[in-house]
């Protein structure tokens, strides 16, 4: 693997070169098109699906292996930069690479590749792996998921190369919920008739608090009120106000406690009504279903003499969020070492690659059908 590094690093600035911002499905086609080019080159053997009926560009390599369920690697082509917009641009200095999605995930991308490539190349796969890049995570999975969900259960386990946090792999990821409060209330003057009218920008603003005292902290739930907008004219009693409301749970009791509170409020004034639209976007991704990966993990690393791997739960969802409520083994944070995610000076540590890709070759040996039955 070190051997191989420099080769490894290049090949990531330029993928992070192409950049690929959710909903550019040109940019991210072209961002496929290298990412299929670096995978004949490096990967023997590898299969390549890019199916035309979609409405976000991704794309499905394969390397088959003996007949059975094998393992689902994800990651995602998309970023959350426009075009030109990362301050700074590509930078590399060292060992130390900036840019836009350089972090989170193209480095990931390359992770499994140098993976794939590595396995391929000592004897090929057990049993099927699959590398599935998308190319919508940043702004939901809507179109994807169901590529995912399919991918996932015709797989024994799913490996997620989202960036670890430090170097710990992710084995929990709280759910995500988005709701919007829309509170009707009735115009009039705000001069002449204020009495007449029913304040929605006031109306709404009193159950502000409400929905935050939903939130538990002590088991991990987040109710945040982020984005408020109301009324249109100064001399106008506002008609309507809309709140919107970031949920994080870690279980899906506590998803479903925070909906069935959020149902509960109810306006002051007997002439409002409040709509309430959204809902969970992604299940949490709970330790139980990450519990008997993270023991091959640990495993693998200290077969390669790494330090202790080291687990920990995040707020933020991915993928494997998907994958893990099908009942489907799921690990995450397999990707490269960094920092900055989605924020000026995002940064990956190219030295990290061989380290991680050796750890998610190990990882695949392990989990291939003929090792799990014996």
């Amino acid at each position: 693997m070190e051997g191989r590094s420099e080769a490894w690093s290049d090949a990531l600035a330029e993928l992070v070169a192409l950049e690929s911002p959710s909903g550019d499905q040109e940019a991210l086609a072209r961002c496929g098109d290298l990412v299929a080019e670096l995978a004949e080159r490096w990967v023997p053997g590898v299969r390549l699906a890019r199916p035309t009926q979609v409405t976000v560009p991704d794309l499905s390599l394969t390397l088959d292996g003996d007949p059975g369920a094998g393992v689902l690697l994800l990651c995602h082509l998309d970023t959350v930069w426009g075009v030109g917009t990362f301050p700074g641009g590509l930078h590399r200095e060292g060992r130390r690479m900036s840019g836009p999605g350089v972090f989170d995930m193209k480095g990931g991308v390359i992770v499994g590749l140098a993976a794939l490539a590595a396995v391929a190349e000592h004897g090929g796969a057990a049993g099927q792996l699959t590398l599935l890049c998308t190319g919508d995570e940043e702004v939901g999975s809507i179109d994807s998921r169901p590529r995912i969900e399919e991918a996932a259960r015709e797989s024994t386990s799913v490996l997620v190369l989202e960036p670890p946090a430090g170097g710990a792999l992710k084995v929990g990821r709280k759910g995500v919920g988005t709701y919007r409060l829309r509170l009707h209330g009735r115009a009039a003057h705000a001069g002449l008739e204020p009495e007449l009218g029913v304040n929605a920008v006031a109306e709404l603003a009193r159950l502000v608090d409400e929905v935050g005292r939903l939130s538990d902290p002590e088991l991990g739930t987040t109710v945040t009120p982020t984005v408020f907008h109301g009324g249109g004219r100064v001399n106008v009693v506002p008609e309507l106000a809309q709140l919107e409301v970031d949920v994080r749970f870690a279980t899906s009791a506590e998803a479903t406690r925070v909906e069935r509170g959020l149902r509960r409020l109810k306006p002051r004034h007997q002439d409002a009504a409040l709509e309430l639209g959204g809902g969970p976007n992604r299940p949490p991704l709970e330790t139980s279903a990450s519990a008997a990966l993270f023991a091959v993990a640990a495993e693998v690393g200290s077969w390669l003499g790494l330090p202790p791997i080291q687990a920990v739960t995040v707020g933020g969802g991915s993928d494997g969020n998907f994958t893990a409520a099908l009942g489907v083994p799921t690990l995450d944070g397999l990707g490269i070492v960094g920092g900055n995610a989605h924020a000026p000076g995002e940064w990956a540590d190219l030295g990290s690659i061989p380290e991680r890709a050796a750890l998610l070759a190990g990882c695949l040996w392990q989990l291939s059908p003929s090792r799990v039955r014996s």
